[in-house]
């Protein structure tokens, strides 16, 4: 077969070759930093055979999808380390907190210093056996009888709860698994990881972009991890931790109490935010800061509610209207226009006007002709008291830049992200910036006209202003709102499933709208929206 490989050229192999075996001609004894291969728009495994004319791109670590087999696979070995020091527990994968993964033991069995040690050992141990990772299809019958001999409960929940023909189980030596997507072909292509302790749990680390490819930077996020554990801890009252136990709920037609139990969650935390802001007589302004999706429009709104309840008159004022001249606005390093840059807003303009008002004078706010690319005079006359907070909601909220010549006493800031909590089983998350991307696309397509593709087209752009001017910040918040809804994605399916499905494989987008559509299908959907209020942060996405 002829066959070319990106960045090194044409290459003739037999017929049945597979790619790990291609990786081994080209890359020598470095084959291991390639943990999968992209062809034709498409995301292989390393155990499948190559086919004549195959284009392929083999993914390492700093490849988004190369990342996501390392960070299965890691937590793979994870799970068969715990399964060794503690047979009678089960492993839960939580979240990411900062550049980890987050993992703890069943029956809140806390791991500590000495058992990390021997934890972190034992992996390195079975890293370095370099145990092949055979995957395998079964009926879905075939695979609840293979996950009741392994007493994985929340697997058979899971399967019993949805429609499913087949199911993939992995074989790692004695050990028996489910992952959602691809693991490397053996536990010795992730060599390089370590445990933080972390207890009760402990932070699974690996080179990655969050750390810069330096498992030494790292940065404790204590109130990141608080927003987490709090959303946990509810979740299991509501023995809602993972999508069997939804959809349980979603068959059982039991969904108008969860909705509304959700939802008045969501409204007593925001009612909580404002009477921490009333009862701080200095605050006078709150910064509302998060990153792309996350609710920041409608919490904004229902936070000025609650204030007016506490008996306060709050004026909001948005950032937008202060961006800079369009021929003033800084250049990214591609030489293109970047709005994202705080340097795109007149912070000088803008904290004189908020100055003014805190001092009693009356500002005539501007406004931005995104026609023109001008700034503009509104027209528009405010002034403000000690019962007319300001609210200021954008993602440059949290920088202390923004309001630079405020003092800190008169600030109140709000970081806001939909923090999932929900996971697909013990043993695999739900991503954060997947269950953001849904909303976005969602919300593209029945207010903006923009298809899933164009979203993915900017998506990356807007993840990178996010990790540049956004999550650098996040910890400076007064308080975090987790905007996720446990039910949401059952309701979010039915709107991008179809579109998703439209996108081809010649499209460069294919691979992750397939692997967005293996998301969704483990969610039953919910069609009666009877139920949701009319100001919940998911209306905000699905309209009414």
């Amino acid at each position: 077969m002829n066959l070319r490989v990106n960045g090194y050229g044409e290459i003739n192999v037999p017929e049945g070759t597979t790619l790990l075996d291609i990786a081994k001609q080209v890359y020598k004894d470095e084959y291991l930093n390639y943990l999968g291969a992209r062809i034709n728009n498409e995301i292989y495994p390393l155990y499948k055979e190559a086919n004549d004319g195959f284009d392929i791109q083999f993914l390492d670590n700093r490849d988004v999808d190369g990342y996501r087999i390392y960070t299965k696979t890691i937590s793979a070995v994870f799970i068969m380390a715990c399964k060794e020091i503690y047979p009678d527990k089960d492993t839960i994968i939580h979240h990411f907190l900062g550049p980890g993964l987050y993992a703890e033991l069943d029956d809140k069995h806390g791991i500590s210093f000495k058992e990390k040690e021997l934890l972190e050992e034992k992996m390195n141990e079975i890293i370095k056996k370099n145990i092949m990772i055979e995957r395998s299809d079964y009926t879905k019958e075939e695979a609840i009888e293979i996950f009741k001999e392994h007493d994985y409960t929340d697997k058979i929940r899971l399967l019993s709860s949805m429609e499913k023909d087949t199911v993939s189980i992995y074989k790692i030596g004695d050990h028996i698994d489910s992952f959602h997507g691809y693991l490397a072909p053996s536990t010795g292509f992730v060599n390089e990881f370590k445990l933080k302790y972390y207890y009760p749990g402990v932070i699974i680390l690996f080179p990655s972009r969050k750390n810069h490819y330096n498992m030494d930077n790292f940065k404790d996020q204590k109130k990141l991890a608080k927003i987490f554990k709090e959303s946990n801890n509810w979740l299991e009252i509501l023995d809602l931790s993972n999508i069997g136990s939804l959809n349980e709920r979603v068959n059982n037609g039991e969904l108008r109490e969860l909705i509304l139990i959700s939802e008045a969650l969501h409204e007593k935390r925001i009612a909580q935010i404002a009477d921490m802001v009333c009862q701080d007589h200095d605050v006078n302004m709150i910064l509302i800061a998060g990153p792309s999706s996350s609710g920041k429009t409608t919490f904004a709104k229902r936070l000025s509610v609650q204030l007016k309840v506490n008996g306060k008159r709050p004026i909001s004022i948005s950032m937008d209207d202060y961006f800079v001249n369009r021929e003033d606005t800084p250049i990214n390093k591609n030489g293109e226009p970047d709005f994202e840059s705080i340097d795109a807003i007149d912070i000088k303009l803008f904290n004189r006007d908020l100055v003014k008002l805190l001092e009693g004078e009356s500002v005539q706010l501007p406004k931005f002709n995104f026609i023109t690319g001008q700034r503009e005079p509104s027209g528009k006359w405010i002034s403000v008291d000690k019962d007319h907070p300001i609210i200021i909601e954008g993602i440059h909220g949290l920088n202390p830049k923004l309001t630079i010549d405020i003092p800190e006493k008169n600030k109140f800031k709000v970081y806001i992200s939909a923090l999932t909590q929900l996971n697909i089983d013990n043993h695999n998350r739900i991503s954060t910036t997947d269950t953001r991307l849904i909303r976005r696309m969602v919300r593209d397509v029945k207010y903006r006209g923009n298809p899933p593709t164009r979203t993915f087209e900017m998506w990356q752009g807007v993840r990178s202003g996010e990790e540049k001017y956004i999550f650098p910040y996040q910890e400076e918040a007064d308080v975090m709102f987790n905007s996720s809804l446990v039910y949401e994605m059952s309701v979010l399916k039915k709107y991008i499933m179809p579109l998703l499905q439209e996108i081809t494989p010649e499209s460069i987008y294919y691979s992750e709208a397939k692997k967005l559509l293996k998301f969704l299908k483990y969610f039953n959907p919910i069609e009666d929206e009877g139920c949701i209020p009319p100001n919940s942060i998911l209306r905000e996405f699905i309209g009414s």
